[in-house]
């Protein structure tokens, strides 16, 4: 029988908070256990092994960032939920960088859960899309470009890559800026 108050849902919060304080490498099954104060044996009621544990927390930073994206954009169009939505982006990988780290990878085939949190974040892209009158497969490609370009510039700042005395945050307008005009112009 399951401890009383240990659940499938409170395993893998605690499992994505370990996964930002000490990175996804670190996730181990006796750490897990050792934050619930449980017995390792115990996570098996709600997790199958480490193997099992792995796709949990990416769902639910997958899941995570469509809501906050869903949320930022919502309402707004063109350049306003460009800026909106790539905001959100960023502050979510700034406030979770270990969970921000399952976000890059695309969905496991088969996977329906994993696929249906990928396929809300790519819903909110071709929303957005819309509005700049990008459709199909021309979609497809921005949803890659902005998400490069998002990509691109949160790794290198959780990295530690933006060591010049300027401000990053000018920086990242600059760069929303220009994906506003390339999206203007595709």
């Amino acid at each position: 029988m399951p401890r009383a108050g240990l659940s499938a849902a409170r395993v893998v919060d605690e499992a994505a908070q370990l996964v930002d304080e000490v990175g996804r490498e670190r996730l181990t099954l006796s750490e897990l256990a050792k934050r619930l104060g449980v017995a390792q044996p115990n996570l098996h009621k709600h997790v199958d092994g480490v193997h099992g544990l792995n796709p949990l927390p990416s769902i639910q930073a997958l899941s995570e960032v469509g809501a906050t994206m869903r949320r930022a954009s919502t309402g707004q169009a063109r350049e306003d939920a460009i800026n909106a939505l790539a905001s959100a982006y960023r502050t979510y990988a700034l406030t979770h960088p270990g969970r921000y780290g399952y976000v890059i990878r695309a969905p496991t085939p088969g996977d329906a859960d994993w696929e249906a949190a990928a396929a809300e974040i790519l819903s909110i892209l071709d929303d957005v899309f819309t509005g700049y009158g990008i459709t199909g497969a021309d979609a497809v490609d921005a949803a890659r470009f902005v998400r490069s370009a998002l990509h691109g510039f949160v790794s290198l700042e959780l990295g530690g890559g933006f060591g010049l005395p300027q401000s990053a945050d000018t920086s990242f307008r600059r760069l929303v800026h220009a994906t506003n005009r390339a999206l203007n112009d595709w």
